[in-house]
């Protein structure tokens, strides 16, 4: 006879939605130096002795590239040796690469911080863990919706701070002084327990086709990678699109118009997700399709008010493919080893970065700031089509 899982009880549930909120706000305070100091390349380099600032595009992308490449075993050392550790030791990375990166004296000592930030960071996929051993189901999926809210706060507040702090503290020995935010997430997380599994009963003990679960995890990585590329490749030339299409406008409103697509996500993704009754494909087709229009729109777009609402647009479409994104993790991560999987998911989304990095670059010099904004227009168009194939497709079979 098989013992039904007991149901969480309101002490339980508090428990957990405390482990959720402190876990995110843990990875808040470490994005905060991750995301608010690589604008400032471009201050940063000439300190260094690279007066033009030439390699700032390369080192921008270097924390990305090697925190992909060792994502996926942190993930699987994780699931050895427990969530709560990794965790730990990703915030503890974290630190010790910014005070390098502080301390710094030449570029190839900064390039080296800039590289162990990445190897020892990794705090996203093993905070993701740690839910993920803790939760599954709708749980996990509004417990990385949570997580995500805390990524897209610090995106838009970190760089404000960062670039206020600069008259009285250069953004270089910044790094020295937020290498003290992931110390401080570190002792935190101290005080939380090690997560009891998460994987469903029911979903362990039900039969499934091998086939299928393996078709939804691929689905998961390739709905990461092409989410990414569509929202990132837009970024490194936002600012000069606005400067050739209205050439008075302040510096503070092109941030604030960089900011709008995670300012939505703030202010709905919480609720869409309690009060939106779509399945994941419908999120993820509707969210595919706000961002091939979002996307396509800033090649006409000449007015602010038309830039503000195709960034709003945008705003719609992320929000809803993270949802999308989010209940199909869920599901997935209940049935694998949690520290692996999302491990995985970090690489194909710092894939996703990396390529769009690349593909922005490459487009920008040949065909203008534009152009970056129509190649996420045509990887989302790309996204939707293919999403909406394998929906009919899975809908004929049925049938």
């Amino acid at each position: 006879m098989t013992r039904a899982p007991l149901a969480p009880t309101p002490t339980t549930q508090a428990a957990r939605g405390n482990q959720i909120y402190a876990v995110a706000g843990c990875y808040f305070v470490a994005s905060f130096a991750a995301l608010g100091l690589p604008p400032y390349l471009t201050t940063i380099l000439p300190e260094l002795g690279d007066p033009t600032a030439r390699w700032a595009g390369v080192l921008y992308v270097v924390p990305t590239v090697f925190g992909g490449l060792g994502a996926p075993l942190w993930g699987r050392l994780a699931d050895r040796y427990g969530q709560k550790r990794l965790l730990l030791r990703a915030q503890l990375g974290l630190a010790a690469a910014f005070l390098l990166a502080g301390w710094a004296d030449s570029l190839p000592m900064f390039a080296v911080a800039l590289i162990l930030q990445g190897v020892l960071g990794g705090t996203f996929a093993a905070s993701s863990g740690y839910l993920g051993a803790s939760l599954n189901g709708p749980a996990l999926a509004r417990a990385l919706t949570v997580l995500q809210g805390s990524a897209r706060l610090a995106l838009v507040i970190a760089p404000i701070a960062v670039g206020a702090l600069s008259p009285w503290l250069s953004p270089h020995r910044q790094y020295l002084v937020l290498a003290l935010l992931p110390l401080a997430a570190a002792l935190m997380l101290a005080f939380l327990p090690e997560p009891t599994a998460g994987v469903d009963e029911s979903s362990r003990a039900a039969p499934r086709s091998e086939t299928g679960d393996t078709h939804s995890l691929r689905a998961l990585f390739a709905l990461e990678f092409g989410f990414v590329f569509a929202t990132v490749v837009s970024f490194p030339y936002l600012q000069a699109l606005i400067e050739q299409r209205l050439p008075d406008t302040p510096v503070l409103v092109v941030g604030v118009l960089f900011a709008v697509p995670h300012l939505v996500y703030l202010a709905t993704a919480t609720t869409a997700q309690r009060v939106v009754r779509l399945d994941t494909s419908s999120l993820v087709i509707i969210g595919f399709g706000c961002l091939a229009l979002g996307s396509a729109a800033h090649l006409w777009a000449d007015s602010l008010t038309e830039l503000v609402l195709i960034r709003v647009l945008l705003g719609v479409g992320l929000t809803l493919c993270l949802l999308g994104r989010n209940a199909l993790a869920a599901r997935c991560a209940s049935r694998r080893p949690a520290g692996r999987m999302f491990g995985s998911l970090e690489f194909f989304a710092k894939a996703g970065a990396v390529a769009a990095g690349l593909t922005a670059t490459v487009v920008n010099l040949e065909f203008g700031p534009a152009a970056p904004a129509l190649a996420g227009a045509i990887v989302a168009a790309a996204a939707l089509s293919i999403t909406t194939g394998a929906v009919l497709r899975t809908r004929n079979a049925v049938h």
